[in-house]
């Protein structure tokens, strides 16, 4: 480790001798094993490896970066002349900076090498119950690997981090088949940090694989209206993402985000409560240390509806003069509710459950417009039947204000941890 440890501290002197004022190194080695399944076999059993140095050089408040595949000194001296030059081409910009000092430290989780017969054993099983359980679906790919991951970072203020992880992901891309009759395709993953527990149990894969085989069959909507949306845990990020990324640093910097002078008002029904929980036992697939070189820390995003922090880097904080994120964002929790699932439908007079949305980046605020897929219509409070693609529209910041319901029941997918929720005013258009 020592030894590795010493590449980026080469790759950090090799900068403060091109000219750094400010400088930050990082090396990164990945060793993954990776077993692939292609319509229902084992197909191909690989082991990858990468290795990547990151540079970092700030000077005279400009900024330049590369990254390059090869660790020997004179590949690091030559990639650092290159980070000098990039600098010195670049503008200047007072808030480039780099992490300040923090005590060195090392963290680690999950295991240090793969248990290759259970991941063979574990996807055996999970063609096997799949057959027998839904015989007309179709894996149409899979993938189990276990990826281990080992980081150095580096920077000229003292800060100095490993980070060593090693974690299993899963992902699942399938349909279903009945004659000529097909359904439309599906994908889900997780991360797992053991192979304790049978792969058709992790995440939502058994609900999703279910569902498939209802959607061979599925029938138009006809006509127009505008509902109830019920979330799944699986299209839940789509809402999630649009609230993250409109407090993130493009549009702080920029100044579109409509939640720019939102800190500590109402975002989001009393319902909704959202964290960032990358060092919380429950997610697996977590981290430690922040892109630009801070221990990172768990926080509370949205509590009971009201925002309570951005998430902004150490440039983002810098530009705009607001606090610095505890984290890069990521590893969602979202707080359970006080509402069955079951009950949840109940409440629906018209709605859809949207199971997938396809559909492009929302405006500024919020608006969207998209397909809803592998979805399906409630009516009188009850789930009738799988939907063909329709159209949906509405906006995601109104969504957030009208939720309506979040479920007890959530779905640990190892990275997050996220439930049903139930939100009106979702215009869904058909024939």
């Amino acid at each position: 480790m020592d030894n590795l440890r010493e590449i980026a501290r080469d790759g950090l002197n090799e900068l403060l001798k091109a000219g750094a004022g400010k400088a930050a190194c990082s090396l990164t080695l990945i060793d993954k094993q990776e077993l692939n399944v292609d319509l229902g076999e084992p197909s191909l059993l690989r082991t990858i490896f990468d290795a990547s140095v990151n540079l970092v050089a700030i000077k005279d408040q400009k900024k330049g970066s590369t990254a390059v595949n090869r660790t020997d000194r004179s590949a690091l001296r030559q990639a650092a002349a290159d980070v000098l030059a990039i600098a010195t081409a670049a503008a200047p910009d007072e808030a480039h900076d780099i992490a300040e000092a923090q005590p060195p430290a090392e963290f680690s989780s999950g295991g240090s090498r793969p248990d290759l017969d259970k991941m063979y054993s574990r996807m055996k099983e999970l063609l096997r119950e799949v057959g027998a359980r839904y015989p007309r679906v179709v894996i149409r790919q899979a993938i189990l690997d276990f990826t281990r991951t080992k980081k150095y970072f580096l920077n000229s203020n003292g800060v100095d981090f490993v980070t060593s992880k090693g974690i299993y992901r899963c992902l699942v891309f399938f349909c279903s088949r009945e004659g000529e009759r097909i359904s439309s395709f599906n994908i889900t993953g997780f991360s797992l940090k053991d192979l304790e527990q049978e792969l058709l149990d992790c995440g939502s894969l058994d609900t999703l694989l279910r569902q498939s085989t209802e959607q061979i069959t599925t029938h138009p909507l006809q006509g127009k209206f505008t509902g109830e949306v019920i979330i799944t845990p699986d299209c839940l990020e789509d809402l999630i993402g649009f609230l993250t990324g409109a407090i993130s640093d493009g549009p702080f910097i920029s100044g579109t985000s409509i939640y720019r002078d939102k800190l500590n008002r109402q975002v989001a029904a009393p319902l909704f409560s959202l964290h960032s929980r990358p060092l919380d036992n429950e997610i697996c697939d977590g981290y430690f240390v922040t892109a630009d070189g801070y221990a990172a820390r768990n926080s509370t995003i949205v509590e009971k509806g009201v925002l309570k922090s951005f998430l902004l880097s150490l440039y983002g904080s810098r530009k705009t003069g607001r606090p610095r994120a505890a984290n890069d964002g990521g590893a969602y929790v979202v707080d359970p509710g006080e509402t069955d699932f079951s009950d949840m439908v109940r409440s629906v007079e018209k709605g859809i459950l949207l199971a997938r949305f396809s559909g492009g980046e929302p405006s500024e605020n919020g608006d969207f417009a998209g397909v809803a897929k592998n979805s399906y219509l409630i009516e009188g409070g009850e789930i009738k039947y799988p939907l063909s693609e329709s159209m949906i529209s509405g906006n995601f910041a109104e969504l957030l204000m009208n939720i309506t319901a979040v479920s007890r029941e959530r779905i640990n997918f190892g990275n997050a941890i996220l439930p049903w929720i139930s939100a009106s005013g979702v215009t869904v258009s058909g024939k």
